[in-house]
């Protein structure tokens, strides 16, 4: 089942939250930011065992102070205009997020725009790269949890959801 829902993914109480990491794992803006202050250090402990993760990749530790049981930290890639790749990139960090669920025995996930503040991708074609990969990975899930931080974010995810639901 995958829902989409307006709040702060630091909340969710669920098998894993996916933070929007940077490949350095050192943490950053925006939903990073929260994630890490959110779990207090020893998530931040844990990603600097790890070292680095590339774009496109995704890693887990575990979730600290959160209510979330693990954290995937999945490192999504910087706009560039959409001619370098992005998308693939995109694809596979939340492909790669999914698995490492899975190989995990996580069945319930929640994950944010990936990308979408400050590395800049474009909502929408965001959104629909990550629903249509939720999709995919929908029948290995009890829930896929879409959190949207923004009333904007949360209304362009539920119309590409719906549409994507009619085809």
């Amino acid at each position: 089942m995958i829902t989409i829902k307006l709040g702060d993914i630091t909340k969710e109480e669920i098998g894993a939250i996916v933070n929007a990491a940077n490949k350095g794992l050192r943490g950053g803006g925006g939903v990073d930011e929260a994630i890490h202050r959110a779990a207090g250090p020893s998530v931040m402990e844990e990603c600097r065992e790890i070292g680095r993760c590339n774009t496109g990749d995704a890693v887990i530790t575990g979730a600290g102070l959160l209510k979330a049981k693990n954290v995937i930290h999945a490192v999504g890639p910087v706009w560039r205009g959409g001619e370098k790749g992005e998308a693939g990139q995109l694809r596979s960090c939340y492909e790669k997020s999914f698995e490492v669920a899975l190989k995990n025995g996580i069945e319930t996930i929640a994950l944010p725009a990936i990308s979408t503040g400050v590395y800049g991708y474009p909502i929408e074609e965001a959104a629909d790269i990550a629903l249509r990969t939720g999709k995919r990975f929908e029948d290995r899930f009890r829930e896929i949890r879409y959190v949207c931080f923004s009333d904007r974010d949360f209304r362009i995810y539920k119309e590409t959801l719906d549409r994507l639901s009619e085809t």
